[in-house]
């Protein structure tokens, strides 16, 4: 039926921009002559893609059966895959050549009947030629079928297989990048490729070493000895090792350099040219600027009113994070440097950005007076300042005006329909605001009087304003504290309201990122509806892509549903965004539950160690996982010490109460078989 995959791969490198073109490496997006084609259903998407990556090769049609729908019965399966076919043959009707063949037993993608990016990618790594390897990268958008997500064991380890084959395969294509960038003495390029490798894997260290090298040979020697650090602190952090006698010869040589004056440590390429003065553009991902916003000043006489000031941050940066093409410091990283004197140039090398927004905040009354400086990180050199006045009521355009003058003064050339869409009003209400904002501050103490205070508050805000989607998702979120700290038990009727504001918080937040994040992981952790919990936050990364939260979140829901790979990769981009982040035992949280899930013990034990040196006493989940962590690797004396701890949090712990405590944390019931399993042989009662 279909042969000659070669032939395939041939018209794949023609890359024509008329016919059919699919793209995998990012979302599933389909075009036809310049035209989109729209594939809503999940699973048609899915056999889209998986037929495509498959191309010239018969699928017996029991395969994607078993594939997609393989709890069904096979008559039912079978019928599932007819209907499937016919509406991608229905979104296709207008190519003269469909691509997808079918027979009574087998399914294929015919060769050469599409230009499909991933094979590109796939031909090209194992090229040699660096224009080949130049538009092969331009098309690594993102992770394969980025956001697919079935519930359906077969297809998701398909996935998850295939995911980490095109990260090496980027990794190939970034890396022969790289090599001769450096040769040629191209810095720039070869930083920014360097960047991309490290995203993928953090602990590569030669790709740290050629970073550092090629930033000595621009001069900039503090980057290249933070980039040691980084190196450094990658390493003994997850592999509990020091950087290789090679690494730590080359910091010794940039530091001699940086005292002794000019020169270039040994090995390094020359540049072809100076970069422009106080240019950090190589240290973005994909050529892309960093920012952090940190905490602005309130110059109000009254100083309880410092939240007000910080929400408005929340909301710029909030604001500044639906911007694509902008990366983001999270709010919790930049706010560690509130109330404090540091250089902004070290703030900079930090937080590894080039700009920082800083400013401050005077209300007085019903007037208010916002002031806000963007700074060059690498120079310390002001780039624009103003101030915006107005009312109280005026509050949500001031924040726009803020983030439409940032955004001017990075990116001229930037269209404002893009700031357009990141424009949000949360609520008519300035009084439901501050009230949400007060609620904000009281959430992040984890004591029980504070969260039923913030609640109190939030309860007002809903009745100013009925469609406070925000108040809405932060009373979600309170609701699901009170679980996970044990302020209430797992069965407590109280938690049946949580569930009711992320409902509320999902219909009236439809595009409001954080609202989302917050309502999916309510609805993961507390109703136990994990599909509904992912594919909340899969809308608010969608909308927010860069937010730290929404992939802390994103990270946490898939963990403990099982997809631990996806998992990972998510929390630790958001580690990145937020490098410095008070809150990290969230995503510490939710390492330990993938390795756990993935059966890697020793690894989830350690991040359980981090979880809860970070909170110690609010994760029981990860005194949960610690603990059955030491009874599944046999280390029952130290076992017996960690349920001695867990029963001072919490007197009650018994298996049968977590059996009833994790339906809302574990999908998968061998998961939760097997924690039970560990803290039974750790020594944890029955009752």
């Amino acid at each position: 039926m279909v042969a000659n995959v070669k032939t395939a791969q041939v018209r794949q490198m023609r890359a024509a921009s008329g016919g059919l073109r699919l793209r995998l490496l990012g979302p599933v997006t389909l075009v036809h002559d310049g035209k989109p084609v729209v594939i809503v259903a999940k699973k048609a998407r899915a056999l889209l893609g998986y037929l495509a990556l498959r191309e010239g090769a018969e699928v017996p049609r029991s395969v994607l059966t078993g594939l997609l729908w393989g709890e069904r019965s096979e008559e039912q399966a079978r019928g599932s895959l007819r209907q499937t076919l016919s509406e991608l043959r229905s979104a296709l009707s207008a190519d003269a050549e469909p691509p997808i063949v079918a027979t009574k037993e087998a399914v294929a993608w015919a060769p050469g009947a599409a230009w499909i990016d991933a094979k590109v990618v796939e031909a090209a790594a194992e090229s040699e030629d660096e224009g080949t390897l130049r538009d092969a990268a331009a098309l690594i958008g993102g992770e394969l079928m980025e956001g697919l997500s079935l519930a359906e064991p077969a297809f998701e380890q398909w996935l998850t297989a295939e995911r980490a084959r095109f990260r090496l395969l980027a990794a190939t294509v970034y890396t022969r990048l790289m090599e001769r960038a450096e040769q040629g003495g191209r810095l720039e390029e070869g930083l920014a490729q360097g960047l991309k490798l490290l995203v993928l894997d953090p602990l590569q260290e030669h790709v740290h070493r050629a970073l550092m090298r090629l930033y000595a040979a621009q001069g900039r020697h503090d980057a290249a000895l933070a980039q040691y650090e980084r190196c450094r602190r990658e390493l003994s952090n997850q592999l509990a090792v020091r950087p290789e006698p090679e690494t730590e010869d080359l910091a010794r040589s940039i530091r001699t350099t940086r005292r002794e004056g000019p020169g270039k440590p040994p090995g390094s390429p020359r540049p072809t040219r100076e970069p422009k003065h106080g240019s950090w553009r190589a240290l973005s991902l994909s050529d892309r600027p960093w920012i952090a916003v940190l905490p602005f000043r309130s110059l109000s006489a009254d100083p309880e009113q410092d939240y007000f000031a910080d929400g408005i941050v929340e909301d710029i940066i909030s604001g500044l994070t639906r911007l694509r093409w902008l990366f983001v410091i999270a709010r919790d990283s930049s706010f560690t440097y509130k109330g404090k004197a540091i250089d902004v140039k070290q703030i900079g090398r930090e937080l590894s950005v080039q700009y920082l927004l800083e400013g401050s905040v005077r209300r007085a009354g019903e007037r208010i007076r916002i002031a806000s400086e963007l700074i060059d990180a690498a120079t310390g050199a002001h780039m624009w300042a103003d101030h915006f006045d107005g009312k109280l009521s005026d509050i949500f355009d001031l924040q726009d005006q803020i983030t439409a003058s940032v955004v001017a003064a990075i990116e001229p050339k930037l269209r404002y329909a893009e700031i357009e869409r990141a424009r949000r009003k949360p609520t008519e209400s300035v009084d439901a605001y501050d009230l949400f904002l007060q609620a904000v501050v009281l959430n992040n103490s984890r004591k029980k009087e504070d969260n039923q205070e913030a609640l109190r508050l939030i309860y007002r805000a809903i009745e100013i304003d009925p469609r406070y989607a925000a108040a809405y998702a932060l009373g979600a979120y309170c609701y699901l504290r009170q679980k996970v700290q044990g302020f209430v038990t797992p069965s407590d009727p109280v938690l049946a309201e949580g569930i009711r504001l992320a409902r509320l918080a999902a219909e009236h937040g439809r595009d409001e990122p954080e609202a989302l994040w917050m309502a999916g992981v309510t609805m993961a952790f507390l109703a136990g509806d994990f599909e509904e919990g992912l594919a909340l936050t899969e809308r608010s990364l969608a909308l927010s892509p860069n937010s730290a939260n929404g992939l802390m979140g994103s990270g946490l829901v898939r963990a403990y549903f099982g997809e631990t790979d996806s998992a990972i990769a998510q929390l630790e981009r958001s580690r990145q965004l937020s490098p410095l982040d008070p809150l990290a035992y969230g995503t510490c949280l939710g390492f330990a539950a993938a390795h756990f899930m993935a059966g890697r013990y020793e690894e989830a034990s350690d991040w359980c160690d981090r979880t809860l040196h970070e909170a110690p006493s609010y994760y029981p989940p990860a005194l949960h996982i610690k603990t059955a962590c030491c009874g599944l690797l046999g280390q029952f004396e130290e076992g017996r010490k960690w349920v001695e701890r867990l029963l001072a949090v919490t007197p009650d712990a018994s298996l049968t109460s977590l059996r009833e405590f994790h339906p809302g944390y574990i999908k998968n019931a061998d998961g939760l078989e097997t924690l039970l399993n560990g803290l039974r042989k750790a020594g944890l009662p029955e009752r």
